[in-house]
């Protein structure tokens, strides 16, 4: 049996029980009372602690989707082993107001471990940390891209730690980035705390792409399965082709304009490939947008209007020993990982 005692925000969630949280926050100025929703999922075997959290930046709203379709899972989730706890919407502040940001301003995802004596956001980290991050042994962190940005579906995370390299490697996406924490950040605090975070990148803010959403879901599910939280496939879908990078580059424009995207999100480029054009209102004059490195497309602009140094290209960089060559020309979500579950109608 798991064991007995679990307690979040307050109340006890015993083994067998699934149970939903509203774990309290700070009012607002109507004196209106707001909290943070959570779902708690307790198998009756023993297993990990995972929480899935998603909008941690209020406007990245593929992530509410993927735990929403995850949390309709009714029969894999009857044989979950541990402790599964979901946060569709950790921001909520920023998700009413549909921005990045809370009220005060300020990235929650660059304010950890907060404080409960700090700023708005810097409370709200705080009791994330405490509440919900520092029970865990593990982390799906899910993001898309920031604003007039689109992001192929890719996990960043510490890839030196072998454990955690298997567990992302589950998750069957594209590419795989080594990337270095950073400051405030939930993977860094929580890593501090010994918890393993995995961040899940796919999309574009205020937007559903259901390719991201179905990609997102099945890694999440392939996770668990890695975990040994839920029961393994009686017969695996075979695995797509994946890329491990360890570093990632923005190409800039070298001026104003307007810019025509050539490439898509996913194409493998080379060394003066050509990856946009950027022009006058005119036509009249045109500079091509050219690659200086090899890599694969992760993220780019989907901002026509570009100033001088916008950002326009973001590439996993690739190193010269071959590996290049697993990655195809344009990735797409492979039918036979998309879990056997209708998506709702909007």
């Amino acid at each position: 049996m798991a064991e007995p005692t679990f307690k979040i925000a307050g109340q006890e969630v015993p083994p067998g029980v699934r149970r939903r949280i509203e774990m309290p926050l700070a009012d607002l100025y109507t004196y209106g009372p707001l909290s943070m929703p959570i779902e708690v999922i307790r198998g009756r075997e023993e297993g990990p602690a995972v929480f899935i959290s998603a909008a941690i930046h209020g406007d990245e709203i593929n992530g509410i989707e993927i735990i929403h379709r995850l949390l309709r899972q009714q029969a894999a989730l009857r044989r979950l082993r541990g402790t599964l706890i979901c946060i569709p919407i950790v921001n909520v502040f920023g998700f009413l107001n549909q921005t990045r940001y809370l009220p005060d301003g300020r990235d929650l995802n660059r304010c950890f471990p907060g404080s409960e004596r700090g700023s708005l956001t810097s409370r709200v980290a705080h009791l994330f940390l405490r509440e919900i991050a520092a029970r865990c042994d593990y982390g799906i962190d899910l993001h898309t891209a920031a604003s007039h940005r689109n992001n192929l579906p890719h996990v960043r995370a510490n890839l030196d730690d072998k454990e955690v390299l298997r567990v992302a490697r589950s998750f069957d996406v594209p590419v795989l980035l080594n990337a270095n924490t950073r400051d405030g950040s939930l993977r860094q605090a929580a890593g501090d705390l010994g918890v393993k975070v995995l961040l899940f990148e796919g999309g574009e803010r205020l937007r559903f792409n259901e390719q991201v959403i179905r990609r997102g879901l099945t890694g999440v599910m392939n996770a668990l399965r890695a975990l040994d939280m839920l029961p393994a496939r009686r017969a695996p879908a075979a695995a797509s082709k994946t890329v491990v990078a360890r570093h990632t580059r923005w190409l800039r424009a070298s001026r104003g304009g307007i810019h025509r995207i050539e490439v898509a999100l996913g194409q493998h480029v080379r060394r003066g490939d050509r990856l946009g054009v950027i022009s006058d209102p005119f036509g009249a004059r045109e500079e091509f947008v050219v690659c200086d490195m090899e890599g694969i497309v992760i993220g780019q602009t989907s901002l026509p209007l570009v100033n001088e140094g916008d950002a326009l290209f973001h590439l996993a960089r690739l190193d010269r020993s071959g590996r290049a060559r697993v990655a195809s020309k344009t990735i797409d979500v492979p039918e036979s990982t998309v879990p056997d579950v209708e998506p709702p109608t909007y």
